[in-house]
């Protein structure tokens, strides 16, 4: 069930281990945090800290060794496959390093893809999206015919299509340059003003964490700072 006066995100002793070569791998150890509705979340540290780990449990992609995770009031664990897969369509958006755009479809249709699978009207929203981003002009290119940055837009525009109350980015910036970079996460902020979706950054660029209005600082699988910033 829903609770909309409750926290968007909230994961208790979260542990994620693995067995490698009859060791026992600690990727994750007891992580505790909660995330308010409409905020903005970048977790950062050294690559080995565990924050692809720690964004993948978060989305229910996967399931942890140990610990909780409840996102937008529904407990993950207590969740089939299908029904986790379910709430991801509806609640969730991602944007990844790499922009994973359908190269055979053009920017709008990329959009549209979304909104068609879940039956939605698509046309007239996608392209309210791609002018969102700056490119209301250029929804017949295909992803060959458009830079780096103008990818991320779309793919912005693509995790945004179906309106998800919390938006998971993995390294959005890792293939663009620092301008580029800083222009995608000016955007992010944007919707989510705009629209109060939650933001989940993970970052290993501490100038671009350093716009999110808190800081998760994990070192070891560990937390090792939970910051607010003014």
């Amino acid at each position: 069930m829903t609770h909309p006066n409750g926290p968007m995100l909230q994961c208790e002793g979260l542990t994620q281990t693995y067995l490698s070569g009859g060791r026992t791998l600690t990727v994750l150890n007891n992580i505790t945090f909660t995330l308010e509705r409409g905020g903005f979340l970048a977790i950062v540290g050294p690559s080995g800290s565990g924050k692809t780990t720690l964004l993948g449990l978060l989305a229910g992609l996967d399931r942890p060794s140990a610990g909780r995770v409840t996102l937008d009031g529904h407990d993950l664990g207590g969740m089939s496959e299908d029904d986790r897969a379910r709430l991801r369509s509806e609640k969730v958006g991602f944007v990844f390093q790499s922009f994973h755009l359908i190269p055979t479809l053009t920017a709008r249709e990329n959009v549209q893809v979304p909104l068609e699978l879940r039956g939605d009207p698509a046309e007239a929203r996608a392209q309210e999206l791609l002018e969102r981003v700056g490119l209301g002009d250029r929804g017949h290119h295909y992803p060959a015919q458009l830079s780096g940055g103008e990818q991320q837009r779309v793919a912005l525009a693509r995790a945004f299509s179906a309106g998800p109350q919390i938006l998971f980015a993995d390294e959005p910036t890792g293939n663009l340059d620092a301008r580029t970079g800083g222009s995608i996460i000016d955007l992010m902020i944007n919707l989510n003003r705009e629209l109060g979706t939650t933001l989940v950054l993970v970052t290993h660029d501490h100038d671009l964490a350093s716009k999110a209005r808190r800081i998760l600082r994990l070192a070891d699988g560990r937390v090792v700072e939970d910051a607010t910033q003014s």
